[in-house]
């Protein structure tokens, strides 16, 4: 029976990125203004199909644009957190290459970038576009994807556009843990979060059609206090605390704990 509905929600899938597609073209097209308020709606059904709930904590920022900075776990990490805010993706350059997910990706507005310290800063002017637009910007800093249990360091190469903004204020950055708590309503374990988490070499293929024999997951979006680049002596010092905030933020979220 996991196989069959696995199958169907596949097929589910396909049928609402389909239906979406045009939409979002013409959108692009003749209504930018409007660019992810379809893409906001496909990440709200994947989540439904995907049997994926998302809990909020604390306030996302309302200042245009933001830089959130959250750790990564999953592939399933876009449609949580495309749920619970619209603006653009950071995704390695591979991503653009992937069957199905590279079309829908470019849809979102998202901004591919080799995952090098040489390519982060070419690749910076695209991301200054984006906030001039107004954009959202979601920032991995990690580099890669994590087991969901322990955060990997920073990178303080990706808070140079935090450094360098060029708008009348600060950019507003805001740290943001990411955490997957519950499987079922049973606290997440070391072997479920396997199911849930997408590191290394894993293929990504098997690696869903696994995830889709699961139970139903919780996930949890935790929004620390907003911070800007003038409060701190470097972009590593950022890094170093967003990098601690969000630690804290995942400790107490698999632990089942509010934030103090």
């Amino acid at each position: 029976m996991t196989s069959i509905r696995s199958t169907l929600v596949i097929f589910a899938v396909l049928f609402w990125a389909a239906i979406l597609i045009v939409p979002q073209l013409v959108v692009l097209s003749i209504l930018p203004k409007y660019r992810y308020v379809l893409p906001q709606l496909f990440h709200k059904g994947l989540c439904r199909l995907l049997r994926v709930s998302v809990d909020i904590y604390g306030t996302p920022s309302k200042d245009k644009p933001t830089l959130f900075v959250l750790n990564h776990i999953s592939w399933l990490d876009i449609p949580v957190i495309g749920k619970a805010i619209r603006g653009s993706f950071v995704a390695k350059q591979e991503v653009a290459g992937y069957p199905l997910i590279g079309p829908l990706s470019r849809l979102q507005q998202t901004i591919f970038i080799a995952r090098t310290r040489p390519s982060v800063k070419n690749h910076k002017d695209d991301m200054q576009e984006h906030l001039e637009a107004g954009d959202n910007i979601f920032l991995f800093p990690e580099g890669t994807s994590s087991n969901g249990m322990v955060l990997q360091p920073f990178k303080s190469a990706y808070f140079a556009l935090a450094e360098s903004h060029t708008g009348d204020k600060p950019l507003t950055v805001q740290p943001v843990t990411l955490a997957y708590s519950r499987m079922d309503n049973l606290m997440m374990t070391r072997g479920t979060m396997r199911l849930v988490a997408w590191v290394g070499d894993e293929d990504l293929v098997s690696h869903i059609w696994e995830y889709l024999k699961t139970g139903k997951v919780t996930a949890e979006l935790r929004f620390h206090p907003p911070v800007t680049i003038d409060i701190y002596d470097s972009r590593k010092e950022m890094a170093a605390d967003c990098h601690t905030v969000i630690t804290h933020g995942l400790s107490r979220a698999l632990t089942g704990r509010p934030e103090v």
